[in-house]
């Protein structure tokens, strides 16, 4: 009678890891597995097909013909498998620990007033939420979904949009008593303008002048690490900051905060997306739903403030700019 071996779907799985995470030390980390074991592994499978897959050497890995071959097949067979399980478990919940990692700003103005309704909805998934406007390795810290700001460089990721997000500059009527409001571009040279101090931030503020594109340089005398932390300062009268109108729409609608120099402001929207490591139609069910929900519902909603209008500043023939 043949012998049934329970472990090729492992192997295949395994090898399927190695070619798209591109070495052994990558795929043991998604596998949880250590590289030594992911090496044997893979050892075993060319030797019960004997023939060569992969191609090593100190800087990277190749696949062979029959490798390359052998992996499309597996993409298949795994992806096969999955949908069987699919069907198979079609009224079950999905369970299990979801790691979400947003910007300060989004989790606590978006992400967190949603966990309620999403937790209701599926009430065996387990939550893991790490607010930072650091950019996070997804691999490296164990994150199932990430959300991210601006345009998407090339990757591996599963990206999913969820909304977009102009910008405004903004101030606090504290701060506009005390130093007056600034109605050109070239008046900012007087204000206290508060910038961020994460990687990804910019270090000036665009603003289009005569139908041109300018740079306003960041000079302030403090910087922040989140945008929460550069809205709280812009309430609290510090100075002029620039923040994205999702994040500051209550504010806006309450007078808290007054737009400045609208008549300029180039209109640039920013796209969000969701991303998560992983293939299209082989996410576990856990981030499926999780990603699903965040598609459908954290869509960001701003407020009705366009170039030239509901904005403080600027003159006359500004707003008549198209």
């Amino acid at each position: 009678m043949p012998r049934l071996d329970l472990n090729r779907s492992g192997e295949m799985d395994a090898f399927v890891q190695v070619v798209e995470r591109g070495g052994f030390s990558a795929a043991a980390r998604h596998l949880c597995m250590t590289p030594s074991a992911i090496s044997k592994l893979i050892a075993r499978l060319e030797a019960r097909l004997a023939t060569r897959l992969l191609h090593r050497s100190t800087r990277k890995l190749t696949l062979t013909p029959e490798g390359r071959e052998f992996y499309e097949r597996s993409t298949r067979v795994l992806a096969d498998m999955d949908e069987a399980e699919r069907h198979a478990s079609a009224g079950a919940a999905p369970r299990g620990r979801v790691s979400v990692n947003a910007s300060v700003s989004f989790g606590q103005h978006v992400l967190i007033p949603l966990v309620p309704q999403l937790l209701a909805l599926h009430p065996e998934i387990t939550l893991d939420i790490v607010l930072t406007d650091r950019v996070v390795d997804l691999m490296d810290e164990r994150t199932d979904i990430a959300i991210r700001w601006g345009r998407l460089p090339a990757s591996d990721l599963i990206a999913r949009r969820i909304g977009e997000t102009g910008q405004a500059i903004v101030a606090s009527p504290a701060y506009l008593a005390r130093c007056g409001t600034p109605k050109t571009p070239a008046d900012l040279e007087s204000h206290n303008r508060l910038g961020s101090n994460y990687r990804r931030q910019v270090p000036d503020w665009p603003l289009r002048v005569d139908g041109r594109l300018t740079a306003v340089p960041l000079v302030g005398n403090v910087r922040a690490g989140d945008g929460e932390t550069l809205r709280r300062l812009v309430l609290e009268g510090v100075g002029i900051g620039r923040l994205s109108l999702y994040h500051i729409r209550a504010d806006l609608e309450a007078g808290r905060l007054v737009p400045l120099l609208g008549a300029f402001n180039p209109g640039e929207v920013e796209p969000i997306h969701a991303v998560c490591l992983g293939k299209a139609g082989r996410l576990p069910a856990r981030v499926r739903a999780v990603l699903d929900f965040l598609v459908a519902n954290a869509g960001v909603e701003e407020p009705a403030i366009r170039r030239g209008r509901g904005s403080a500043g600027g003159s006359a023939a500004a707003r008549r700019r198209p």
